[in-house]
């Protein structure tokens, strides 16, 4: 398939397709387009965002399934071929061989590229080593001045995964600021946020902003895409102050604050009554990650407040009211509210 028919074909499955570099196409083409195809003839559509418990598993069975079939003996070799250059050849050579891409995207409609990434993070023994000691963060400041963003080999001599290395370094950069935040630092934010909004708006229809410009009036957005993916780390550098969490964090609080328009859905009887429809409506949806939950949908339910209130919600009940939440399941989070927590809070009601 020649290029222009590769990205034609591709629309109609990506929607941002047009962004995507010519050498990703090609890789897209090759690898992807055959399945997208397929997925569609049994009415599954590609997929994006957080990746549910069910696709989790599914890639750890694709794992294992080529483990066995090639006799590669840990994942680790498989997806971190680099850190074993003894076995390098052996590992490529079985690879083609077996169709590892193929393979590994076996039953999930997602580019082959994200599925990838996310068994690299599933299986990285050096993505679950703790928090950083004191010495760490010296070593990755060393580093950093040393190699600048080379995350890839900074994550090989800190025996810590590209993201973990990266996301750390971010947070210890600068003097950065844990206290409540000064009115001078949320300006900043917002001013920041604005900025990067009508950027995006200016990309995406560049007629949009030409008559707001000149009236000098305010950004005004939809509401659905004030709560769209932002580059926080951009952001993070125009504060100064904070690093990109805390910013990220700071953002949806007051979208929050901003978008309930003053409905007073956390105190007393109405917060009983929001806590009882949340639960129940979550125990309706019978998911099995949260990703699978319609959150826009839910918030309409509860009163027409943005997606972040009803998720902050929700993680305010799970944390103050599920023992061990870290350690069960979505399903399992909302199934013992439902059982032990719904009664209590009628029974308040």
């Amino acid at each position: 398939v020649d290029l222009d028919t590769a990205r034609q074909e591709l629309e109609e499955f990506i929607p941002h397709v047009k962004n995507i570099s010519d050498s990703s196409i090609k890789k897209m083409a090759g690898r992807d387009l055959m399945r997208f195809k397929e997925f569609k003839k049994q009415g599954m559509a590609v997929k994006f965002g957080r990746f549910t418990q069910k696709e989790n598993k599914q890639i750890r069975k694709n794992v294992e399934e080529f483990l066995a079939l090639t006799g590669i003996d840990s994942a680790e070799k498989l997806l971190f071929t680099s850190r074993y250059p003894e076995d390098k050849d052996t590992i490529h050579r079985l690879k083609m061989e077996h169709h590892f891409c193929e393979k590994i995207s076996e039953g999930i409609p997602r580019p082959w590229r994200l599925i990838y990434y996310r068994a690299r993070k599933i299986f990285d023994p050096n993505n679950y080593k703790g928090r950083y000691t004191t010495e760490e963060k010296e070593q990755l400041k060393k580093y950093q001045a040393l190699h600048g963003n080379d995350w890839k080999k900074i994550s090989e001599l800190m025996s810590r995964s590209n993201l973990s290395v990266a996301m750390k370094f971010s947070e210890i950069k600068s003097a950065i600021n844990y206290g409540p935040w000064t009115k001078e630092e949320t300006q900043k934010l917002m001013s920041a946020v604005k900025d990067v909004l009508r950027r995006k708006l200016r990309t995406e229809n560049p007629s949009s902003l030409s008559s707001l410009e000149q009236s000098n009036r305010d950004l005004w957005i939809d509401r659905e895409k004030l709560h769209q993916p932002l580059p926080w780390t951009e952001i993070e550098t125009k504060v100064g102050s904070r690093y990109w969490r805390q910013c990220k964090q700071k953002w949806n609080s007051i979208l929050t604050s901003k978008l309930t328009r003053g409905q007073q859905l956390r105190k007393g009887t109405n917060g009983l009554r929001t806590n009882i429809t949340l639960i129940k409506r979550l125990y309706e949806t019978k998911a099995e990650d949260a990703s699978e939950v319609n959150w826009d949908e839910l918030s309409n339910a509860i009163g027409d407040v943005p997606r972040a209130y009803v998720q902050s919600k929700f993680y305010r009940l799970k944390v103050s009211f599920v023992p061990l939440w870290k350690r069960r399941t979505f399903s399992e989070i909302i199934d013992y509210l439902y059982e032990k927590k719904l009664p209590e809070l009628e029974e308040k009601l």
